[in-house]
Parts: C-alpha cells; structure tokens; sequence
C-alpha cells in the first residue's frame, strides 16, 4: 500500500473494487468514465498478479499498442544522444555495475572516441573486481582512465563507524579524487555521464542524501547526461544482451556505491575488508559452483564485529561473525530474502569457517524488504 495518502470517502460515482483485510480502501472506478484508480503499487515484486494488472490497464483500458520495446530503445537512445551530444566529449564514471556499463556501452555506440570512462578504486572493491572491470571494458575498445586511490579512501574512514558518516566521507573523497583527475580533460569535456536508473529516480526523490551523486557536474560546469534514466534494472541488463555487453556483466549483481564500507558493520580496517572479502568470493563461488547464482537477484556476505567463542580441534577460539544476504526481487523496490536450501548454507559455512581462521559463526538473514533494506547500512 501507499503509506503517505488514505482514502476517507469515495469520490462521486466511484464504486469500490478492492480492500484490504483492514477495510481501507484499495482499487475503486468510475466506470462510466472509465477510470480506475488504485492504492497499492502493481509493479512492485510483492504484489500478486501485478504485471496482469498493468497489462489490463495499459491494453484493455486504455487501449495502447505494445511498440515500446528494447530493440526501438536501444536504436531511439543511440539516435537521441548522438543528436543531443554531436561532436562534444563525454566523461562517464564507471562503478563497476551492470547500470553504468550499459551506459558506457550505449555511449560508445552513439559517439565512438568522444567517451571517456574514469574509474576510481576505492579499495573498498570485492576481490579481484577492479581488474576484472578494466579488463572486460577495454576489451570492448572503451577507453578508460584506471584511477587507483586506496589509501585516500580507507584513512579518512579509520575508526569511523557510523553509516552516513561513512557514505558522506566516501562520496567527499570521490568528489574530490574525480575532480583531480578530470582536471586532465577538463576543458576537452562537455558532459559529465551518469548510470541512474528509474529506480534511483524514484529512490531520491526529495532526498537530499544522493545530493554528491550530482554535485561534481556543477563544480566541474559539466553538463549532465542520464542516458538510461528512464529504465528499471530489468529492463537496464535486457538493453545490455541487445547492445552485445558480456554476460559476465550484465549478470552481475548489484554492488552499492560504498562498497564494502556498509557491508562492515562498524569501524572499517584492512583486517574486516580481507575476511568479508575472502567470505564474499567463497558465498558467491559456491552459488555459482550449484547453479544458483542466477536464481537469486542479489547476494553478499556482510562482517559483524560480534565475536563468539568456536571449537577448531582441541582450541578454543574468540572471533568474528559473518552474515549472509541473499534475495529475489525484480525492481529492487521491494524484495524477498532467498530460501536457498540448508545443504548449501552448511557448505558455505563450513569453507568460510574452515578457510577464514578468524571467522568462528555464519548466519543467514531471512530478512524481507520491507521492513529491512538489502543492505545492512
């Protein structure tokens, strides 16, 4: 349901179509005029039958024809950036994520060597994924700027511990190493690109906690360019498989933009990074080793600060936790956590605790969205 409105009386000729087990009002129409009105959201992954819903308004209510589809995107926004950007250049920051690699690829269609892709390691990286990233985009002949800036992320964040402390510390220093390095093409540069998708639309409407996100085009006097803006995750990797991207990004998972810094709960150190990297890359091995990977839309290891005494052979141990999150959603508006089978939990339990001494207890989060949020910060 939509949290911030209530119906307390049904307008004139409206009938009731729908409530909820609280008799609050939750579809009503006005069928004479042929309008339909709701109070909870169809597309959202928890809705039953939602897509049949949209799919009865959309073609039997108001009866549109389906010639939206992801081969005229594709060719419509490879037409409107070339038209909108012409000879100018473009600098695209590249996370990492399916989101802005879709965009660069998208770019480098539309405007070929105009592009320029920046990416920045925080050091907050999951293992072996700076490479992987700068690998798989130069292979595809798109130019970019490896920026590596480890130790200007990880010692503003010693013995920080609060999560929107971290987040703003992180965002600062980005802001900051983009600006240095952009100076280098600075007056080459028109555009500055960015990877939103309609969710982060939808997500930061009136907060101004994504404020960061688009402060470096005004101090750098860029121009701002969104080329896929308009798109839902989903729709986002359908464009991706049309554009010719690698499956091995465009099935990627989400991975936040602090990275690991809200996947560590508490103070950040080079110890916590190793273990919640080492535990992440065995929990994502094993679901890729049974074939899961695909079946669930996001997973991840989170490492707790909680430590617990453990038995390894005739010694006793005092050390930490890690937590394992895994979910199924389709707008990452909403989502439901896995219910991958206890065979496969005991598995990836025992190699994190078999091959990370200082991991003693592994915990699975069975935790929906709503009232949790994907991650843990």
């Amino acid at each position: 349901m939509s949290h911030g409105d209530s119906i307390k009386k049904l307008p004139p000729q409206f009938d009731l179509l729908a409530i909820t087990t609280n008799n609050v009002p939750a579809a009503i129409c006005n069928k004479k005029g042929n309008c339909f009105a709701l109070q909870f959201h169809p597309e959202v992954t928890h809705t039953e039958s939602g897509t049949q819903i949209l799919q009865n308004f959309i073609f039997k209510i108001c009866s549109c024809s389906a010639q939206w589809n992801i081969s005229s995107i594709s060719k419509a926004l490879v037409s409107e950036l070339k038209h909108t950007i012409g000879t100018d250049k473009v600098l695209l920051g590249i996370s990492g994520g399916v989101d802005s690699a879709v965009s660069a690829l998208l770019l480098h269609k539309a405007i070929g060597k105009q592009l320029h892709c920046m990416f920045i390691d925080t050091g907050l990286l999951r293992k072996y994924e700076a490479n992987f990233i700068v690998s798989q985009l130069s292979a595809l002949n798109i130019q970019i700027h490896h920026v590596n800036a480890q130790n200007a992320f990880l010692k503003p964040l010693q013995g920080v511990t609060e999560p929107n402390k971290k987040r703003k510390i992180i965002g600062n220093i980005f802001i900051r190493t983009f600006k240095k390095e952009s100076k280098k093409w600075h007056r080459r540069i028109t555009w500055l690109a960015q990877g939103t998708i309609y969710s982060d639309v939808i997500e930061s409407a009136g907060n101004h906690s994504t404020a960061h996100i688009i402060k470096p085009h005004h101090n750098l006097r860029f121009r701002l360019i969104e080329p896929i803006r308009d798109l839902f995750k989903d729709e986002v990797r359908t464009l991706g498989r049309e554009l010719g991207l690698l499956p091995s990004i465009i099935q990627q998972h989400p991975f936040p933009g602090p990275g690991l810094a809200i996947r560590i709960i508490g103070k950040i150190t080079p110890l916590y990074l190793r273990i919640l990297r080492e535990a992440d890359t065995i929990f994502i091995e094993e679901l890729k080793k049974e074939n899961l990977y695909h079946t669930v839309d996001q997973a991840f290891a989170v490492f707790l600060p909680l430590q617990s005494v453990g038995v390894t052979g005739d010694q006793r141990r005092y050390a930490y936790t890690i937590a394992l999150r895994a979910v199924q959603t389709k707008d990452y508006m909403t989502a439901q956590w896995a219910p991958l089978e206890y065979p496969f939990l005991q598995t990836v339990s025992r190699r994190i605790t078999n091959e990370i001494p200082e991991v003693t207890r592994v915990v699975y989060d069975i935790s929906s969205k709503p009232p949790a949020t994907i991650e843990w910060e």
